[in-house]
């Protein structure tokens, strides 16, 4: 038990089993030591008897037999009622050190009868020698039992029957696998809840040691104690008290405490402020942090949920930091700890993503599955995303347990989590194609107002067109933007050089397109039908060729996901693209054709003919998108 950091912080209850369990060893050792000291009395008066005989009473106890032996053979009288011998003053000074082991375990379970022992001991203990000699009167003092006066023997003999009516009242038993003393029965079902707990999660711990638990009862209190793991300042102690339970938890790191409380935000704790203490030889530079919670609990039913939680939390920090530091290395400190926090709501953890591994089994994953799209060092929060790179890390998480507890190898994990890189990053490119489809439906947005111009026109009805053409200016600035953002992007995430280029054929379509506005606004009233009729048709299939091309990249943004319908839907919408470009040759030099083979002023020739090509001109730069988006859709198919 981690005896130093739980007297630090107070809780000396839990530890009066241990004390008592030491102080019966205590009581071994010194009925062993007095023993050699009697027989070193006995030798010194008549060194002809029998030769040493307690080497096996030693050996029992723990203590080295060849000193004394030693001891015992060296012993001498000098000055007639003088003994001296080899190491006497040692042996003298074990015997005091063993016996206030003893009353020191006797007082923490019963405070009278320990201060009575330890004042018997105050005024035995003044006989004890300063150096290798000793008076046979004061060895009578320390080891003898004959006689009506006090002796260090006899103080021995007190303090083991009361340390064996303590052992007997705090008798240790397992229940449900912790180690428990002195419990009242209405204790059981409180341990029985918190060991719940800590049996439905413990398996995450793996090969990981930790987790032991003890309770004992003590006052008007349970209390438990659990180690965690191995850090020496890392303990939980709970206090089961009538109305409350109360959570004392110390950590060498601030921020796993913090997490620690974090994982009880659903329940009405009420916690400390984080205190920092310093104990030499605890946590770096003799530092660590506490924290009180005491959640209201008279309802035994509560309680005991409130129990079985806790103790369900405890394996998640184990290790809790090494994970932190890893994760670290992919994305940034606070996404770090989301990812440990919901894997441990999730009853995943974090143990196994270390055990096979941990940062090497995510860098493994990115050499192997996509080599060139992120380098040596790059944060997966950059070349993924934030959000992107916390859920594949997540289910990396997810992966390692579930590999672990199913006894798969660990070949199995890396093609999984591999696998699942591709898909992240395939969902990059699939977000980078929402885009296109954005920018797709900027274009649309000037396509239509052209055409429902020309219908208005041949209706010969009223249109703003000075106000239609700066709007489409405005458009056309916000398409920029977008595309440049977008291209950014491409960079940043390392995407296919395909979605660049859809990019930009998409914002050459819309600079067309609003050259077309503005020329719109500068046409003659009053065209001629003949004129107008090749017009709509023009308009009619760049507007056509901006929706198909939003349907395209729509479709072909979930190709990745494997729905074959929509390979199917992408492939269409190239099609009509195609297509849509063939009608606009058509009427474009249909429409030439009338120009220059009819009687028109010069104004209206050119007006009319300027428009024309550049509506032309933009199902040519959505042709060139659907070519390029065929290309991609096939990667994606063969992928």
């Amino acid at each position: 038990m981690k005896s130093q950091i739980i007297e630090q912080i107070g809780q000396t209850d839990i530890l009066l089993p241990a004390l008592i369990a030491e102080g019966l060893i205590a009581n071994d050792r010194a009925k062993a030591r007095l023993s050699v000291l009697q027989a070193a009395a006995s030798h010194a008066r008549n060194p002809q008897s029998s030769a040493f005989d307690l080497a096996e009473e030693c050996q029992g106890v723990g203590i080295d037999a060849g000193p004394m032996e030693k001891l015992v053979g060296g012993a001498s009288l000098i000055a007639g009622e003088r003994v001296t011998a080899p190491g006497l003053g040692t042996l003298s000074a074990a015997i005091l050190d063993d016996v206030a082991t003893m009353a020191r375990a006797v007082k923490a379970g019963d405070s009278s009868q320990g201060e009575a022992a330890l004042g018997r001991f105050s005024a035995l203990k003044a006989i004890a020698p300063q150096g290798d000699a000793l008076e046979l009167a004061q060895i009578a003092r320390l080891a003898g039992l004959s006689g009506s006066g006090d002796s260090l023997h006899r103080l021995v003999l007190d303090l083991h029957k009361e340390l064996n009516r303590l052992s007997a009242a705090h008798a240790e038993e397992v229940l449900a696998g912790a180690h428990v003393y002195g419990l009242a029965p209405e204790d059981r079902p409180a341990v029985e809840a918190f060991m719940r707990g800590v049996e439905s999660t413990q398996k995450l711990k793996f090969n990981h040691p930790g987790l032991a638990t003890t309770a004992t009862h003590a006052g008007n209190r349970l209390t438990i104690q659990n180690d965690i793991g191995e850090t020496d300042a890392h303990v939980v102690v709970i206090a089961v008290e009538p109305d409350a339970v109360v959570i004392t938890y110390t950590d060498v790191h601030r921020a796993r405490a913090k997490f620690f409380t974090g994982l009880f935000r659903n329940y009405p704790v009420a916690w400390s402020g984080l205190d920092r203490k310093n104990a030499e030889g605890l946590g770096e530079g003799g530092v660590f942090y506490l924290v009180t919670g005491r959640y209201p609990a008279t309802d035994a039913k509560v309680r005991d949920q409130f129990l079985e939680a806790v103790g369900a939390s405890l394996v998640f920090l184990i290790d809790w930091n090494k994970a932190r530091k890893v994760l670290r290395d992919w994305v940034g400190k606070s996404d770090a700890i989301e990812i440990l926090e919901w894997a441990a709501r999730q009853r995943i953890g974090h143990r196994a993503f270390l055990e096979l591994g941990g940062g090497e089994l995510v860098a493994s994953a990115v050499h192997s599955a996509t080599p060139t799209r992120i380098g040596f060092g790059d944060r997966l929060d950059r070349a993924l995303g934030r959000a992107a790179a916390v859920d594949f890390l997540k289910s990396v998480l997810r992966a390692s347990a579930e590999a672990l507890l199913a006894g798969s190898s660990i070949r199995v994990v890396r093609d999984r989590i591999e696998a699942d890189l591709v898909r992240h990053l395939e969902r990059v490119e699939s977000t980078l194609l929402a885009i296109v489809v954005r920018q797709a439906g900027l274009a649309r947005d000037i396509a239509s107002g052209i055409a429902r111009f020309i219908a208005e026109q041949q209706e010969r009805r009223p249109f703003d067109r000075t106000a239609f053409a700066a709007r489409a200016r405005r458009i056309e600035e916000k398409a920029d933007k977008i595309a440049i953002d977008a291209r950014n992007e491409v960079a940043r995430f390392g995407a296919d050089p395909t979605i660049e280029n859809l990019v930009n054929s998409v914002e050459d379509a819309i600079d067309e397109l609003e050259q077309a506005a503005f020329i719109s606004s500068l046409l003659p009233d009053d065209l001629a039908e003949a004129l107008l009729a090749p017009l709509a048709e023009l308009a009619a299939a760049a507007l056509a060729g901006t929706e198909a091309a939003a349907a395209g990249a729509a479709a072909a943004s979930d190709v990745p996901d494997g729905q074959r319908v929509d390979s199917e839907d992408a492939l269409a919408a190239i099609g009509r693209l195609i297509e849509m470009e063939h009608k606009g040759d058509d009427a474009e030099r249909a429409l030439t054709a009338i120009v220059l083979s009819g009687d028109f002023d010069l104004k209206t020739a050119l007006s009319v003919l300027e428009l024309a090509r550049a509506l032309e001109r933009s199902t040519d730069r959505l042709a060139r998108f659907g070519h390029l988006l065929h290309r991609h859709v096939l990667a994606d198919i063969s992928a």
